[in-house]
């Protein structure tokens, strides 16, 4: 009778593909440990990304549905109904909230800007608004006077006041002051350019800057060869004008010809081109550049 053999032991230790896999996991996990630590995880985006999901599928909350409510088919997993829906609403719950998540990414983008900026830089933007608001309330207040002033002296309808940061201007249309082609100061314009003249000395603190305007209708007179002339004949007979009869100091008085390039009104149309013949007195605040 044959003698049986005994069955082998099995090898001790682990199998050998064992030791193979394991240094595969240990060289994936340092892998996702080196990428991990080379990437920054933002908080607050994370969160919201969370809260996205959370808003949208129910599957971070305990007792929540897995992706939402429907027939069960199988093994728990229930059918959505609707999934068109869940298609295009994927990733939001509400328009409400994705505004919100916008402006929230827009504030934090505006916070990171600010935070980028050097303390210098935040001091200098700082300096700067508030001397444009310094600037702005100068303005509005000698608007008020100069205002006042012509509402005094019934110049409201003959002359346009407006301001900026840097100047209050009054506009005197063209025609009132001269003839078509002219620079020649009218008579009956006179009495208009004292009273101006008498506010100038009152409010005018700085600089005073006269401007002449022209529309684009190429000049037809033998004196002035073009609309750059005309303008700056007219600025210079105003300027010449105050010089002479007011006690305006000519040192902190200035007088330019602009043509036709500073439109107020579309040259196209005849009232467009009467609103563009004129002339501007720009009365700039204490605090502007100009002073």
């Amino acid at each position: 009778m044959a003698k049986q053999k005994k069955p082998e032991d099995p090898p001790a230790g682990s199998p050998a593909w064992m030791a193979t896999f394991s240094d595969l996991m240990n060289l994936l996990l340092c892998f996702f440990v080196l990428l991990f630590s080379m990437s920054s995880v933002d908080a607050e985006k994370y969160q919201q990304i969370v809260n996205s999901f959370q808003n949208t599928f129910s599957i971070f909350t305990s007792g929540g549905s897995s992706v939402g409510d429907g027939v069960m088919v199988n093994n728990g997993v229930s059918q959505l109904n609707e999934l068109s829906t869940y298609f295009n609403n994927m990733g939001k719950s509400n328009e409400g909230e994705t505004d919100n998540l916008q402006l929230e990414d827009a504030t934090q983008s505006a916070s990171v800007n600010q935070t980028d900026s050097s303390p210098e830089e935040i001091e200098t933007d700082e300096a700067k608004k508030a001397l444009e608001e310094a600037q702005l309330e100068a303005s509005e207040e000698l608007y008020e006077k100069i205002e006042e002033a012509l509402n005094e002296e019934n110049l409201a309808r003959e002359i346009d006041i407006d301001f900026t940061t840097q100047f209050v201007s009054l506009t005197m249309n063209g025609a009132l002051l001269f003839d078509s082609g002219s620079a020649t100061i009218k008579e009956a314009s006179i009495p208009i350019l004292d009273k101006v003249g008498k506010i100038l000395e009152r409010y005018a603190e700085s600089t005073i800057d006269i401007e002449g305007h022209t529309d684009n209708v190429p000049i037809n007179s033998g004196r002035f060869e073009s609309n750059n002339q005309l303008s700056d004949a007219r600025a210079l007979s105003v300027f010449e004008y105050f010089v002479a009869t007011s006690n305006l100091d000519p040192a902190t008085m200035k007088h330019s010809g602009r043509g036709e390039y500073v439109p107020i009104a579309d040259n196209s149309t005849p009232e467009g081109r009467a609103k563009n013949r004129r002339v501007e007195i720009r009365i700039y605040n204490e605090l502007s550049d100009a002073s």
